[in-house]
């Protein structure tokens, strides 16, 4: 294995372990058996490399949907199956997790804007079901393309929230929020 897959590897397992605020640039290095001079050989930052890490971690998360899911049902069904597997998944994962770590988050956006190419992100999957639904008359078109992901990633907000709400309610009231919001996208013809 070469370096730079050794020091993903070591800061994958650590941030996975310890999240972000508690790993710092001398563990990696420690665990990967390289100096931390070599380490700014391959990455410039903790940020670089945990934004490369998230970004596998998002796109390994979306093949793990995308193949738990048949995308031919029912939108309202699908979307509420989606955004249950989505929350999980942050709240099962520290590193995607840091999403909700609104500085980093910031530098993850313009992370994403930086390296552009194809985006792996949840995101665009909602983006192209959309697309896709909108497309088949499935949904409303008064609503800009850019504006529906967006119903659906403030969900994942809401679980910092989840004391206020009532842990105990937690789950059915995302659930009861996607279904919401994709009957408001879907029942515009009824």
């Amino acid at each position: 294995m070469d370096k730079k897959t050794i020091i993903f590897n070591c800061g994958s397992e650590l941030f996975r372990s310890k999240g972000f605020k508690d790993t710092n640039i001398s563990d990696i290095a420690k665990m990967a058996g390289i100096a931390v001079g070599t380490f700014y050989n391959y990455y410039p930052s903790k940020e670089k490399l945990f934004f490369e890490i998230y970004r596998k971690e998002n796109e390994t998360l979306k093949k793990r949907i995308v193949e738990s899911l048949d995308m031919n049902q029912d939108p309202v069904a699908l979307v509420r199956s989606l955004v249950e597997q989505n929350i999980h998944a942050m709240n099962s994962n520290k590193i995607l997790k840091e999403w909700y770590n609104r500085e980093l988050f910031r530098e993850l956006e313009h992370y994403y804007e930086e390296v552009g190419g194809e985006d792996d992100s949840i995101r665009s999957l909602y983006t192209g079901l959309f697309k896709k639904w909108r497309a088949e008359g499935k949904i409303r078109t008064d609503i800009d393309d850019e504006l529906l992901p967006t119903f659906f990633e403030s969900l994942a907000y809401i679980d910092s929230h989840k004391e206020e709400i009532g842990i105990q309610h937690f789950p059915q009231v995302v659930q009861y929020l996607a279904e919401f919001i994709m009957k408001g996208l879907t029942d515009f013809q009824k």
